[in-house]
């Protein structure tokens, strides 16, 4: 979806940049209920009340004064800042120093053949360093900051939001003087610490996405819908400090029950 080159001090790495990930979530379409159809927009100019046909539609900023700014694609093109095909590299940084809520979109980078040996070097350095690689690209005319880094023997690239496109959290109860109990902490240590582990993404399933399209394949043969399981009842809870207990006792046995699952059965010894 782009081609151009990472610059790396006085090397040139030339990639190119692939989406690296797809959603699965069902696409539904807007139609008539009585009869299915599909829904259809018409292109129309709030000014004329006629139809525009997609050629004659471009860009357009409304001012504050309510003027309309119309921007065709030359003068995106003539913007006086720097937009070629180039990822210019800012500067190295740990990972740990980035917060998550800036990321983003992810992309894979591929070097050209020529450009492997080079690509290979940058890549076993971030990896060797710990580092991340903060870059700046444009991308469909828009400029972002982006982080490289290695995974799985490739170069991966996250665009990310700017400083003041990420909300401050303004809410009315951090202004208020919350105390917790040390008993309760404690307890909330314990439950974090019973239900600690190693991550591993193959284990989680879309529960809900799997629950639809057996509704969508039981609508589309006549069939009966599938019912929904019961809800756990959970109890009475009566206070904090009893859910925590409560928590930490099932997640022990549930553990437990894990590790019986996943030990190997004795065989018995032959006479």
């Amino acid at each position: 979806m782009w081609r151009g080159a990472i610059s790396f001090g006085l090397v040139t790495i030339a990639v190119r940049l692939y989406t690296a990930v797809e959603e699965h979530d069902f696409r539904f379409n807007q139609v008539h209920r009585e009869d299915g159809g599909r829904i259809k927009y018409k292109r129309v100019c709030s000014v004329c009340g006629n139809e525009v046909e997609y050629s004659d539609i471009t860009k357009g900023y409304e001012l504050d004064d309510g003027r309309m700014v119309i921007m065709e694609n030359e003068d995106f093109e003539k913007l006086p800042v720097k937009t070629d095909k180039s990822i210019d590299v800012l500067e190295f940084v740990p990972a740990e120093e980035i917060d998550p809520i800036y990321f983003q979109k992810t992309y894979y980078l591929e070097p050209d053949k020529a450009a492997a040996r080079p690509y290979v070097l940058l890549r076993d350095a971030l990896v060797k360093t710990g580092q991340l690689a903060v870059v700046k690209i444009t991308i469909r005319q828009k400029e972002t900051l982006a982080t490289i880094r290695a995974r799985d023997d490739v170069l991966v690239m996250h665009t990310m939001l700017w400083p003041d496109e990420i909300r401050k959290a303004e809410f009315d109860f951090l202004d208020q003087k919350v105390e917790v109990r040390p008993q309760e902490l404690k307890m909330a240590t314990s439950l974090v610490e019973s239900m600690a582990g190693d991550f591993d993404p193959d284990t989680f399933t879309d529960d809900y996405r799997d629950a639809l399209e057996k509704v969508i394949a039981a609508k589309a043969e006549g069939a009966e819908l599938p019912e929904q399981p019961e809800v756990e009842d959970k109890g009475d809870v009566i206070d904090l400090m009893t859910a925590l207990e409560r928590s930490v006792e099932k997640a022990k046995a549930g553990r437990k029950g894990a590790a019986k699952k996943a030990s190997p059965k004795k065989k018995a010894s032959s006479a």
